[in-house]
C-alpha cells in the first residue's frame, strides 16, 4: 500500500463508514513493536484496526492512536474504525458489560 492511499469504505446500517480493509494486531507481540507497527499503519493509510482482549493489544492500540493524533497522522479518534472481540472467557451475561467497559477503556 502506498503512503496516503485512501482505502474504500462501506456504510453500515447504523450510518458509520467502515474501511473495507483493516490492520490486524493479533500476531504482533512486543508492546513497542506493536505500537510502532500501528503508527506506521496509520501513516500509510490504515483507518481500521482490529484487536481483541485475548490478543493483549487493546491498550497498546489506544496508546498508538493517541500518539498518532499527537503526531498529526490523524486528526481525531473519529477518523478511525476499531473492532474488538469478546473473549469466550467473558461470554456469560453477568460478565459482558464489564468486558465491554474494559475494552473501551
Amino acid at each position: 500500500m502506498e503512503k496516503g492511499v485512501i482505502i474504500p469504505s462501506v456504510r453500515l446500517m447504523e450510518g458509520q463508514q467502515m474501511p473495507v480493509m483493516g490492520m490486524g494486531t493479533a500476531s504482533i507481540s512486543a508492546k513497542e513493536v506493536t505500537k510502532a507497527a500501528i503508527i506506521e499503519g496509520m501513516k500509510v493509510g490504515f483507518r481500521h484496526f482490529d484487536t481483541a482482549y485475548s490478543y493483549g493489544t487493546e491498550k497498546v492500540l489506544g496508546e498508538a492512536i493517541r500518539e498518532g493524533i499527537e503526531m498529526g497522522i490523524v486528526k481525531s479518534r473519529e477518523e478511525l474504525f476499531i473492532t474488538s472481540k469478546l473473549s469466550p472467557a467473558f461470554a456469560h451475561p453477568s460478565l459482558i458489560l464489564d468486558a465491554i467497559h474494559a475494552t473501551l477503556k
